[in-house]
């Protein structure tokens, strides 16, 4: 049992898998996250968006390589309609389409959509539906804000920041 155990320790370990915030707070992927700039988006979702983003890339008192600029299209359809066109249920959706800009020269290295959704019950009260609606777009901005971070994390993980080695960006299809 315990050389079956010490070989599958060997073979995950031999399988290249390796943390992506390796070294902590002095790893090259926390370093780079530290040096993103926020630059403000629109609206309630992108009050809550941008908020969001800046808890997780820890920026504190470091001077900004790099300017993440975000554009949110936030939408509410109905799916639920009765007979007398009244909606039970409704969809919101929160998509976002971003760039990271090298502050050096304006170069684009990264451009990409993020999305999230979430389904709201439309109830009689219209304070509870309003509710539901603001609710969810917390819920909404939290995850998009996570995708974003996530993908900026790879990016720097995989070399990303590095204006000579990296290709031209390539545009993300419109959301």
């Amino acid at each position: 049992m315990r050389a079956l155990a010490l070989a599958l320790l060997l073979v995950l370990g031999g399988c290249g898998l390796r943390p992506l915030y390796g070294g902590g707070g002095g790893g090259k992927v926390s370093q780079m996250l530290n040096q993103i700039d926020v630059a403000p988006i629109e609206g309630q979702a992108g009050w809550l968006v941008s908020n969001a983003m800046r808890d997780q890339l820890g920026r504190a008192g470091t001077t900004p390589l790099y300017r993440l600029e975000v554009k949110l299209d936030d939408r509410i359809s109905g799916l639920g309609v009765r007979r007398d066109d009244t909606v039970t249920r409704e969809r919101r959706i929160l998509r976002a389409r971003y760039q990271l800009i090298d502050l050096s020269n304006g170069t684009v290295l990264l451009d990409a959509t993020a999305g999230y959704d979430a389904g709201i019950d439309v109830v009689g009260s219209e304070y509870a539906t309003i509710a539901a609606e603001s609710s969810a777009l917390e819920r909404l901005a939290s995850g998009i804000s996570d995708q974003i971070v996530a993908r900026l994390a790879v990016f720097a993980d995989r070399g990303g920041g590095r204006t000579s080695a990296l290709p031209p960006a390539t545009p993300a299809p419109t959301p």
